[in-house]
């Protein structure tokens, strides 16, 4: 990725390992004013399949767009890119893009799309998207099926030929009905689009604002989790290098409810490196200790599970679309979430947190 003729400031060095730039204002912005910062960028797109990367003839381009970089009480946020998971942590803003590329190319893209024939043997896709935190995109000879949920949301499909068929099926599907689902359950989805981008060989899914990338083999694809993931990240924001339990936890949780799994008793199943180790640990630790990662993911919703025997289901659907609610578009921590807990049970959560790990 290079930025370069960076109009509206002076940029500075390239910093933590290439990912951030400092660009210096010609004065100080003050509170509620407007400026304008230009520049080109180029990208390559590596040679390996993943999130920022290709798959035979398809390109991957999550991660791969500038984003302004979050500064709140505790100063700048810069955090080092991880080799697991994510540490991303930004803010909702609004994308109008313009992507002109040959037409033999489907280009699935975040936002609300169109295409328009553009100059001969090149088509442009438009795409527009108010209130996300990213904008992705992906490119390759895709198949395509578009198709609306019974709860109004377009679903758009993009897959690779050697895609399985029945795995294309059951993505779809299980796509449709899980955005429905969590739409009642946590907020309507506000996007009015969804992507769904399927090859065959992908590592597992990624996240993106009303897109997701997706392995897809015959038995489907780990959509449920990454459609979660539009609530759990998208809408209700967190910082994910600090407390990525906030979206992965809660998208395995909302997983687990999706597939009606049987989460009694599996925190006695957990095994625990150590008694410093806590669910809501850093990436920075995560990132160390990579085989303990999964504890996110199993410690995490089996610990929302509890949370859901203790106070309750309704107490905890309140809690839930209460929580998403209060952080539209917003970013929540850990101690949000606590307080969002206390505010629907009259029961002392304290020694749940704490056998849960939750610090």
């Amino acid at each position: 990725v290079a930025v370069t003729k960076v109009r509206g400031g002076t940029p500075g060095r390239l910093t933590v390992n290439c990912t951030a730039l400092r660009i210096t204002l010609p004065k100080p912005l003050a509170r509620g004013k407007r400026a304008s910062i230009a520049f080109d960028v180029s990208l390559t797109v590596p040679g390996r399949n993943a999130r920022f990367g290709r798959e035979g003839a398809f390109r991957f381009l999550g991660n791969a767009l500038p984003v302004l970089a979050v500064h709140d009480a505790k100063g700048w946020h810069l955090d080092p890119h991880v080799p697991i998971g994510e540490s991303y942590y930004s803010l909702a803003g609004d994308f109008r893009v313009r992507l002109d590329h040959p037409s033999a190319l489907k280009v699935p893209a975040t936002g609300r799309t169109w295409t328009k024939a553009g100059e001969p043997g090149r088509t442009v896709t438009h795409s527009v998207a108010h209130r996300v935190r990213d904008f992705a995109w992906a490119s390759g000879p895709f198949r395509t099926a578009t198709e609306t949920s019974t709860g109004g949301v377009r679903v758009k499909s993009y897959w690779a030929p050697n895609t399985p068929a029945a795995g294309v099926r059951l993505t779809r599907k299980e796509g449709a009905r899980a955005v429905d689902r969590f739409g009642k359950e946590f907020g309507r989805y506000p996007y009015g689009e969804i992507d769904l981008v399927m090859t065959k060989e992908f590592g597992g899914g990624m996240e993106y604002p009303g897109l997701v990338l997706l392995g897809t083999e015959k038995e489907g694809s780990p959509v449920v989790h990454e459609v979660a993931h539009q609530w759990w990240y998208g809408i209700v924001g967190n910082d994910e290098y600090t407390a990525p339990w906030l979206d992965e936890s809660f998208a395995q949780y909302a997983n687990a409810r999706f597939y009606g799994w049987d989460t009694r008793g599996c925190w006695s199943d957990i095994d625990w490196p150590d008694d410093r180790t806590a669910l809501t640990d850093s990436m920075a630790r995560w990132a160390e200790q990579r085989d303990q990662y999964h504890l996110v993911y199993s410690a995490g919703s089996c610990a929302l599970a509890d949370l859901e025997r203790t106070i309750g289901a309704p107490a905890m659907a309140r809690l839930l679309k209460g929580y998403a609610r209060d952080h539209w578009y917003g970013v929540s921590t850990t101690a949000a979430f606590k307080k969002a807990a206390r505010s629907v049970t009259g029961k002392d959560l304290g020694p749940f947190w704490k056998q849960h790990r939750i610090r």
